[in-house]
């Protein structure tokens, strides 16, 4: 294989990118007029149920669980389509990535982007699942933004060359499986000494964490178990089997999920029988 010498100048292909060719584009701002649809909630998230999006359902199910007044209406966003693009979420999240939340609960309506904020925004507003501690509350935040500068290694990084790329190349998958192998010692150290990620409370850190690196070590991410030999990480195996048995992490998954069978499909969610319907389905099957 020739060597790749990049020009001077870089311009655009749109034919190169993959899996995502079809919606990556080197400029901001939408696409077209698409208006997102309002329910009755104040809380209106716009997600797809990938890693990034199941953090913040996860959240919103857990404050349900705990008695939390969180109801919140939910609305995909297909990325494969585009929808990311139109212009009601492009004024939401100018960014055009999944999740994006509006809280109507207050006088102006406040918008979220990026799931980091919105688990802080949630926990704060509910006062739930964020210590108020000052060193639990440091040690917290330390391991979320951990999470929300690592993953981009993960996803954007090894899932993108070792299983979306249009060519397999050796370079980028090695570069990129050492880095994710080493984002999993890190975590199975610091759960080798702590029942959960910040310590020994429940928080928002494990949230964000568990849908990346939980589903990598349960053989949901890109088929990649063998090769990354997950098994090896024992103490974060027993974290993410802990935390994938509870019910409202069950109940998140299913929200905005647009694969698998088309009867486990949950669009939209306006109530909790919608999700009901879907995890009974699952868990019949035992595909939760």
């Amino acid at each position: 294989m020739s060597e790749y010498v990049p020009p001077k100048v870089w311009t655009w292909d749109a034919e190169n990118g993959g899996a995502f060719a079809s919606t990556n584009r080197p400029i901001a701002g939408a696409t077209h007029e698409a208006k997102l649809p309002r329910g009755d909630h104040d809380l209106q998230l716009h997600s797809l149920a990938t890693p990034n999006g199941q953090k913040v359902t996860i959240m919103l199910e857990e404050l349900l669980a705990a008695g939390h007044n969180a109801e919140y209406d939910a609305y995909l966003i297909n990325i494969g389509k585009g929808d990311q693009f139109g212009s009601g979420f492009v004024e939401i999240n100018p960014n055009s990535k999944i999740p994006a939340m509006i809280d109507h609960g207050p006088k102006e309506p406040i918008r979220l982007f990026e799931s980091g904020s919105i688990l802080v925004y949630l926990a704060e507003k509910f006062g739930a699942f964020l210590p108020t501690d000052v060193a639990k509350r440091a040690e917290t935040l330390n391991w979320l933004f951990w999470q929300m500068g690592s993953a981009p290694f993960v996803g954007g990084g090894f899932g993108h060359f070792y299983a979306y790329a249009p060519v397999k190349l050796e370079y980028p998958i090695n570069r990129y499986a050492m880095e994710t192998k080493r984002q999993l010692d890190v975590l199975d150290r610091q759960l080798a000494e702590h029942e959960f990620v910040a310590g020994s409370e429940y928080t928002i850190a494990d949230m964000a964490i568990f849908p990346w690196y939980g589903g990598m070590v349960l053989g949901r991410a890109y088929n990649a178990g063998e090769f990354l030999q997950v098994q090896e990480y024992k103490n974060l195996l027993r974290w993410a089997q802990q935390v994938d048995a509870r019910e409202a992490v069950k109940r998140g998954r299913c929200v905005n999920a647009a694969t698998g069978p088309e009867d486990e499909h949950l669009y939209e969610r306006h109530s909790a029988a919608d999700v009901d319907k879907v995890l009974s389905l699952r868990k019949e099957r035992g595909t939760v």
